[in-house]
This record gives C-alpha cells, structure tokens and sequence, in this order.
C-alpha cells in the first residue's frame, strides 16, 4: 500500500477515535447529570410486606417469594399493600379463595448476579409454591454484559425449580422512560434495557420459567403519563405504577400459582 493511502487511513483512523472518545465523555457527563437529579429521595429501604395476606380465607397459605431489584422490592410504594409483592399477595389471595404468605427476597439496588445472594439467605428447607423474579434495571445503569445477566437468571430459576417452585419473570422495564436521564444516553438505555429484556425472556422459556415482557405491558403507560406513574424521585413506580405492573403480571402469577397447587394436591 502506498504512503499516501497510509496517511489517509491513519486520519480517519484518528477522527474515529475523537469521535468515540468524544460521545464517551458526553454520556458520561449525562450520566452524572441523570444522578444528581434522580438522587436518593425514597433512602434505600423498602417497606416490609412480608406478611400472611388474606389470612381469613380457609386453607393452606400460598407460598409465593419475590426476588429481584427495587422495583421487586417495592421502593416507592407508601404503604406495604401497595407494593409489588403486596399487590401480587392480595390479588392472588383474590382470586384464589386462599390466604397467601409473601417471602421478599428482593434487594434494592440489586443486579442479576445479586439474585446469587438472595437465594442463599433462604432458609434451606423453604419450598416456595411461586417465585416471581424481577431485575434488569441496574443490569442496564451499571452496564452489566447481557450475558452475564442472563447467565445468573439461568442459575437462579434452576434453582429455583429445583425446590419446586413455578417461575415468572418480569423482564427489564423500558428505561427509555426515565425522563431525568439526557438524550442521547436515555436513547441508548432504552435499546439496551430491550436487548435485555429480549435475552431474559429467551433465558427464562429455556428454563421452564414464563417471561412477562414488562416493556410492552406497561411501558407505554410509564412513557405516556410519567407524573402519575413515577414516583418521588421519578425512576421507581409510584403506587399507581406498581398497581399496574401488578396487574400486567398477576395472569402469568396466577396461572403458576394454579399449577403448583395441582402439584400439591
């Protein structure tokens, strides 16, 4: 090749560079930006909810544990019924004429390799009937691989089943919804919590587990109306958003819940 094509290659070598170097730094000032308005409003606790729900309904209680992040855990709700758990708890008890126990499991600030951590706090003998298991956000903010996330989703629904519990899981929330966070970077979360959410629902058929694609089912009410469906610090759900998380993935729950109750009997 001759010298001058060499030059030639080096420059564009060298702008691409800059170029690269150059949007880095953007999204890593937009970054900063997105936590400094987002902050920590809501602390970092969750409210308790572990409770008997239903308990004056006849019947042995429904087992049902929820494992994951914030969102699983409930932060932003302002009662413990209103949170993921509760909401799910109270709805199954519903409709299932039976009093149901609720396990939390779930961490705020958690990433999938978390969900290692949170099974190995349960007592070795718990044998939840349902687990619903939602995580991904902070997969996507701390810039975890998918394959890692997918990776430690495989491993906790394995094991999961294997105490013989029916698995749900929710799969990563459009976070092109987060408003606080600049463009371009909320551009590029929202394409990267989607791949996510792709992989966690191929992840969890593999794995005997029912995937609830959380993006579709209630992402555009979350995009559309983000005063009443966000909370306080407009990156967790509010009442409203929990509510309706809940109900995009009671179905799923319910229908896992109804067959481990034919397994049981």
């Amino acid at each position: 090749m001759r010298r001058p094509h060499l030059v030639v290659l080096a420059g564009i070598g060298a702008a691409a560079a800059t170029v690269v170097f150059g949007a880095r730094t953007v999204l890593t000032r937009q970054a900063a930006i997105a936590r400094r308005r987002i902050g920590k409003p809501l602390g970092e606790e969750s409210i308790d909810a572990d409770r008997v729900w239903r308990r004056a309904l006849e019947g042995e209680p429904l087992e049902l544990l929820v494992l994951g992040d914030s969102l699983a855990a409930g932060l932003g709700a302002e009662r413990r019924k209103e949170t993921l758990g509760g909401r799910l708890a109270k709805g199954l008890g519903r409709r299932l004429h039976r009093p149901v126990r609720l396990r939390t499991g779930a961490v705020v600030g958690s990433e999938s390799p978390d969900l290692d951590d949170q099974l190995a706090l349960l007592p070795a003998a718990y044998t939840p009937d349902v687990a619903v298991i939602v995580v991904g956000g902070n997969d996507v903010t701390h810039r975890l691989p998918v394959s890692t996330s997918t990776r430690h989703l495989r491993r906790a629904i394995d094991d999961l089943r294997a105490r013989g519990a029916e698995v749900v899981v929710g799969t990563c929330p459009d976070l092109g919804a987060l408003r606080p966070v600049p463009q371009p970077l909320r551009r590029l979360i929202s394409s990267v919590s989607r791949r996510l959410a792709e992989a966690q629902t191929e992840t969890a058929r593999d794995a005997g587990a029912v995937p609830v694609d959380l993006r579709r089912a209630v992402g555009p009410m979350f995009f559309d109306d983000p005063e009443a469906m966000f909370s306080l610090d407009r990156f967790h759900p509010s009442p409203l958003g929990y509510r309706r998380t809940a109900e995009a993935l009671l179905p799923a729950v319910l229908t896992a819940s109804e067959i481990a109750l034919g397994s049981r009997r």
